[in-house]
């Protein structure tokens, strides 16, 4: 759980280096995540999460995620899976990720505490070999005392390359993801955040933050 507390401790994406060049764009996510519980302590997720970029003009990017987990005890749980990323722009190039993940879910009397710490293991394009990526978020959603169905939500996740890769992403910062966002219950079963979101990425060089994007965030939980 440390490593977790650290992720969300940092509250906003990391400084941007002096000599970096920064590049903006205003972005919309609108990831769909879908939990079936499964026999004995057996739970599934599938994540399809389109993302529109150039000022939302047009699909930068396609996630598709499905997910096996188990759960341990009632709040910590493991998770193996399966990524597969599709970038538009500048041209066509997929990724194939395994993932692993520990989540830590708890309900306190006045918050709810979600925490993940996630490693993929990634076959990216023309890159030569395996990159490896570590991944924390820290999540806490505190429910508005005079409209229970509404959250007010802040999370923070951190990207780290653990490794170099030839022709593919180097070791050290990937990106930063901060959001603060409403979190409606639609139904027992459907939720929704409505939000913003601040992605500061490293896309040239180790330890530089040179784009920065503004991302509108409607993302739906689906449950069944």
């Amino acid at each position: 759980m440390c490593i977790l507390a650290w992720g969300f401790a940092s509250g906003a994406p990391l400084v941007v280096h002096a000599q970096s060049i920064l590049d903006h764009d205003f972005r919309l996510w609108s990831p769909v995540y879908l939990t079936v519980r499964l026999p004995s302590s057996f739970v599934g997720t599938m994540e399809v999460h389109p993302r529109f970029g150039e000022n939302v003009s047009e699909l930068n990017q396609l996630v598709v995620r499905p997910v096996l987990g188990y759960k341990l005890t009632d709040h910590l749980s493991i998770w193996q899976g399966y990524t597969w990323v599709g970038t538009y722009r500048p041209r066509f190039a997929e990724e194939h990720h395994s993932i692993q993940q520990l989540i830590y879910r708890r309900q306190f009397s006045s918050f709810e505490l979600f925490s993940r710490f996630m490693l993929e293991e990634r076959v990216i394009g023309r890159a030569d070999g395996t990159g490896v990526r570590a991944r924390t978020l820290m999540r806490v959603d505190i429910p508005i005392p005079q409209a229970p169905e509404w959250a007010f939500v802040l999370y923070n996740e951190i990207l780290v390359n653990v490794n170099s890769v030839r022709n593919g992403p180097q070791e050290g910062f990937d990106e930063n993801r901060f959001v603060a966002a409403m979190n409606r219950q639609v139904t027992d079963q459907i939720s929704m955040d409505l939000g913003y979101q601040m992605q500061a990425q490293n896309k040239a060089n180790s330890g530089l933050v040179n784009q920065m994007n503004h991302i509108l965030l409607v993302q739906f939980f689906l449950s069944l």
